[in-house]
């Protein structure tokens, strides 16, 4: 009975240290952090939004790869999985739901901007146009 009970712990213990370090692979970080991080690893930022919510201003260097395009994860699927990946919306709905597709599809190191695009704005840091 000790034996059993013993395994199944070690089994629940083994299966929660492989979820957190999944989760550790996603950082869900404010404007101002989001911004130094850019500036200071070398990544790829993606914008999901919309091509017309891009046309309206965008973060420097973004690649736009709108989440509800057909191919959004053949598109994602061509990026470097190793390098950080900036991910970012208007709000943070559409790149929650990104951030997991990229899981999902073997990204290793995930920042995703909290509150999108609207609270960057809010702290004055510039959009490109």
């Amino acid at each position: 009975m000790k034996t059993k009970i013993f395994s199944l712990l070690l089994v629940l213990i083994t299966f929660a240290s492989c979820q957190s370090q999944e989760k550790k692979s996603v950082q869900l970080v404010p404007a101002k952090e989001f911004s130094q991080k850019v500036a200071s690893e070398k990544g790829q930022v993606i914008d999901v939004r919309t091509p017309k919510e891009f046309e309206q201003g965008h973060l420097k260097n973004a690649q736009n790869i709108h989440l509800y395009d057909q191919d959004f994860a053949q598109r994602i699927d061509k990026l470097d999985k190793k390098q950080p990946i900036y991910v970012y919306c208007k709000a943070g709905g559409r790149s929650a739901e990104a951030v997991e597709i990229m899981q999902n599809h073997g990204f290793e190191n995930i920042i995703e901007l909290q509150g999108g695009t609207d609270s960057w704005s809010e702290t004055g840091l510039p959009l490109e146009k």
